[in-house]
């Protein structure tokens, strides 16, 4: 029997190790605390452990899961989206780079930008971000006249792997080569740790590219989908 791959599910593999001390519920299921993000997860497929994941439904919001198959139907609830990802893996050295980023005058994130940065993410969509996404791992940043207006940083961390994730540019900024700039810089502290990297991208996010040439490869598809509470 084939033992399954860590990151085919990354959620549960995060809360249940690295992620364990942001994480609500037990040894069946698991999610992030609402203020950090939406991602749970349940242990298998079982029937106990699929009845722990729903129950850790909040009242008004919504879970979001990601997996390599399908998940399970969970009662009480219903599917508000879902959609194919690439998860994609980096286990090599980055690709060279066209330019040197070490000139980006980048600074370390801390919790007293945590406004800042829940204010770029929204602006720009990088992912779900919420008030304490920041805790999930390392974030870096580009500041001009004070503001923050590009940062990169890290999302799940599974034995052996950590995610890079929230990568974004300001509007106003963008053609400076900030992001992919902060972005090698992210992959390289996550390498110097002993970590494979990965991320998830839509198939039909230009930036996948991008992705490709910095050494990421297609690992596999993955289904995201997204729950809420159905009441009626």
């Amino acid at each position: 029997m084939t033992t399954p791959h860590l990151l085919d599910r990354p959620i549960w593999n995060t809360l249940a190790t690295r992620h364990k001390g942001l994480a609500e519920g037990d040894h069946r299921a698991r999610r992030f605390r609402p203020s950090v993000n939406l991602f749970a997860a349940a242990r298998d497929d079982g029937a106990e452990a699929q009845a722990a994941l729903a129950a850790l439904m909040p009242a008004n919001g919504q879970l979001g899961l990601v997996e390599a198959e399908p998940p399970q139907p969970l009662a009480g609830t219903r599917v508000t989206f879902q959609a194919t990802l690439y998860q994609m893996l980096l286990d090599g050295p980055l690709a060279p780079a066209e330019a040197a980023h070490a000139e980006l005058d980048w600074v370390d994130l801390s919790d007293a930008d945590a406004p800042a940065m829940l204010e770029l993410a929204t602006l720009t969509r990088p992912g779900p971000f919420f008030t304490e996404t920041h805790r999930l791992g390392r974030f870096i940043g580009i500041k001009r006249g004070g503001k923050l207006v590009a940062m990169a940083g890290e999302r799940m961390k599974v034995p052996g792997f950590a995610e890079v994730s929230a990568v974004c540019t300001h509007p106003d900024w963008r053609g400076h080569g900030f992001g992919i700039g902060l972005m090698r810089i992210a992959i390289e502290r996550m390498l110097a740790d002993g970590d494979a990297v990965f991320l998830h991208a839509y198939p039909d996010n230009p930036a996948v590219q991008l992705y490709e040439a910095l050494g990421f490869k297609v690992r596999r598809e993955m289904r995201f989908t997204i729950v809420e509470r159905d009441d009626g």
